[in-house]
């Protein structure tokens, strides 16, 4: 029977980062030609899935997250959220959502994420953004090394087949392209007028992890923290 949620879009599968931590890569079409790469990061703790940045899956895709565990949760760090839905639908889960992102199909959280979020995974907490024009946050798991996830506000861009050959020019052009770069379209939105983010990037680069995986992108595997500095460097 079909649905009202956004359709399933071209995506890989289920790939590891530590244990009980996996990502997937999917796409969306931005604009007509234009099908950039996201990313879906997958947390299990006592049989119960979190997911961050959620991409809607096909069946097959979703038994293979039904075998990990039950998702339990969704939590929305940035602006990603189109596939939220589905996945509250689908499974009943859990909304958390940073504060302020309102959504027209009236998802409503069930957990306005802060800093001191008791969290549905262990050893895991949110840090907010405080000078970004709207809310933004990101998710830092603090076990083996240490993982950051965010959304558009730190993006490490890696080639990808689901990427269409305009998106990969465009993108080229836009100034992406760049290891744990600041997402340049993020960075206008969220900059206030006459002034700087860099107090905040600062903040998330003294964070203790070593991987780093955005709303796009791909994987960065290690020597994270050393990549976004030299962003903010160049970028701020």
């Amino acid at each position: 029977m079909p649905d009202n949620f956004p359709a399933v879009e071209p995506h890989g599968s289920l790939q590891p980062i530590f244990d009980d931590a996996w990502f997937v890569t999917g796409s969306v079409v931005f604009k007509p030609l234009v099908r950039l790469a996201r990313n879906m990061v997958v947390l299990r703790h006592d049989g119960e899935l979190t997911l961050i940045n959620a991409v809607r899956l096909d069946a097959a895709g979703l038994a293979a997250l039904d075998a990990l565990g039950k998702v339990a949760h969704v939590i929305r760090v940035g602006i990603h959220g189109m596939d939220d839905g589905f996945y509250v639908d689908h499974y009943g889960a859990k909304y958390w959502s940073v504060a302020g992102k309102e959504r027209a199909d009236g998802l409503t959280p069930d957990h306005i994420l802060a800093v001191d979020s008791p969290l549905p995974v262990p050893n895991a907490r949110i840090f907010l953004f405080e000078l970004t024009n709207s809310p933004e946050a990101a998710l830092l798991v603090e076990r083996d090394g240490g993982l950051l996830v965010t959304c558009d506000s730190v993006q490490h861009w890696a080639p990808s087949d689901l990427m269409s050959f305009p998106a990969k020019l465009i993108t080229r052009f836009m100034g992406f392209m760049q290891p744990a770069q600041i997402g340049p379209p993020w960075r206008k939105a969220q900059t206030p007028a006459s002034g700087t983010l860099k107090p905040d990037f600062e903040r998330l680069a003294d964070l203790p992890f070593t991987r780093l995986i955005g709303g796009h992108g791909g994987l960065l595997d290690n020597d994270a923290p050393a990549r976004l500095r030299e962003s903010i460097a160049r970028e701020l």
